[in-house]
């Protein structure tokens, strides 16, 4: 039996990488999706792949009004959610002394507010017993040099996992962080580094994994479908972490 079946999600950032694999994932295991995104050429071509059973919606995670718009489609849509996937995310380095105001404020508007205000704005329609997931980062316990505001934000996003799990409990409503490590995706272009810097973390990273590799957006989508399902009913609170082993050794 599909261990989705009959269940509605809706998946922030849904259009590339970890959220547009996780959507791919969902629908095959019988689950109807709703995927956000900025751009509606993205939007339109990851749509192309389903018939009926995901719907595109443009919304930019740092806007209340796109959010507050947002819930109320889903209600038209769905009704209820079953499981709300909080993946929309940016990351870009920066030396400490070139770090300026937007740098740090589009960070923390996309990968903490929206996080936040995603879940708020939703929260009303999830129903008893659904699934929360908030895409953190391996790196959320980790530090590295001009990784300092991403890195934080990532911080931030786990710490919503635990406060909000016990928020939402009396509603027997799970939340758990999601914490990818480095995967193979278009995100890396977005890390605001020359591609031999992009090229050297790479490597860095896979020479210190015991798994010696980058990940696969496939191999999160898997996490993302465990936390989603009936299979983690007794898991709440917590940081799944999916890094080949970098964030422990």
């Amino acid at each position: 039996m599909a261990k989705l079946a009959g269940k509605r999600a809706l998946i922030t950032g849904g259009t590339t990488g970890i959220g547009l694999a996780t959507a791919r994932r969902f629908v095959a295991e019988g689950c109807r999706v709703i995927i956000t995104g900025q751009n509606e050429e993205r939007l339109a071509a990851a749509a192309k792949e389903w018939d009926q059973q995901v719907i595109p919606v443009l919304v930019d995670v740092r806007s209340l009004a796109d959010l507050e718009a947002l819930a109320v489609r889903v209600k038209e849509e769905f009704g209820d959610l079953d499981i709300l996937f909080a993946n929309a995310g940016i990351g870009y380095f920066s030396p400490l002394e070139q770090v300026d105001e937007a740098l740090y404020d589009n960070q923390f508007d996309i990968n903490v507010k929206g996080v936040f205000f995603t879940v708020q704005k939703l929260a009303g329609l999830l129903k008893e017993g659904a699934s929360v997931i908030v895409n953190a980062s391996a790196v959320n316990e980790k530090g590295a040099s001009t990784g300092s505001v991403y890195f934080a934000t990532k911080a931030a996003v786990r710490s919503f996992a635990r406060s909000l799990a016990a928020e939402l409990a009396p509603r027997k409503i799970r939340v758990n962080a999601l914490s990818p490590g480095l995967v193979r995706t278009s995100f890396q272009e977005k890390l605001n580094l020359p591609q031999e810097a992009v090229d050297g973390f790479a490597n860095y990273v896979m020479q210190t994994s015991p798994l010696a590799r980058l990940g696969q957006p496939e191999e999160i989508a898997n996490a993302a479908l465990f936390l989603a399902s009936d299979e983690s009913s007794y898991m709440t609170a917590a940081d799944l972490v999916i890094d080949g082993g970098y964030m422990n050794v």
